[in-house]
């Protein structure tokens, strides 16, 4: 079924979408080849066939593409714990540990993480976690609010964004510093979460 052309985003908004999503593919592709340090704006450009310029005017620096590329990720993180609480209902121990584990295991994986966490010191990469995090922050925990609250968990208002940060701020704090491999920190994280998400529960 085709969708109403009333419910059809814009052919601009969609269009430059469509580039930023390239865009951002480009610099993850490149950033499994290459260390962060040696990826630039021309690189970027070269690999979704444009411009440099256009590259720029997208993000305006090359901060900006390194805040839109972990901005991405932030939804697909988020996207992922939803998809294990809406896979493990009525079960809010067992829906955060398949959750955290999703997000460490694609932590992990991402090559920007596994840049930040290897080769030459990255500051701006690590400020983007640290003292300019507020946007990362603020996007997941606007996600994970509303999955409390409109999920079968069902927080009350009043404590699912407190929730919400806290995860959050944990989530950043193991970028940084990834889980150790002899515990397992999923199960731990969702142990001490479960029982202050449970009370909250209308």
């Amino acid at each position: 079924m085709s969708t109403p052309i009333r419910d059809r985003p814009p052919y601009a908004s969609a269009s430059k979408q469509l580039l930023r999503n390239s865009l951002l593919d480009g610099l993850r592709e490149l950033l499994v080849e290459k260390d962060w340090a040696r990826v630039t704006m021309s690189d970027v450009a070269g690999f979704a066939g444009v411009s440099r310029q256009t590259v720029y005017n997208e993000f305006s620096s090359r901060g900006g593409l390194a805040q839109a590329y972990a901005l991405r990720l932030v939804d697909q993180f988020t996207e992922e714990i939803a998809a294990a609480v809406e896979s493990t209902r009525d079960d809010v121990e067992g829906a955060f540990t398949v959750g955290f584990a999703r997000f460490f295991a694609s932590a992990a994986d991402d090559p920007m993480i596994v840049s930040l966490l290897s080769g030459e010191a990255k500051p701006d990469l690590l400020k983007l976690i640290t003292t300019d995090s507020g946007p990362l922050i603020e996007a997941a925990t606007a996600k994970l609010d509303t999955l409390l609250q409109q999920s079968w968990i069902a927080m009350r208002a009043a404590d699912s964004g407190r929730i919400a940060r806290t995860i959050t701020r944990m989530a950043l704090s193991y970028v940084a510093m990834p889980p150790e491999a002899d515990f397992d920190v999923a199960a731990d994280l969702a142990c001490v979460m479960a029982p202050a998400i449970t009370q909250a529960r209308r």
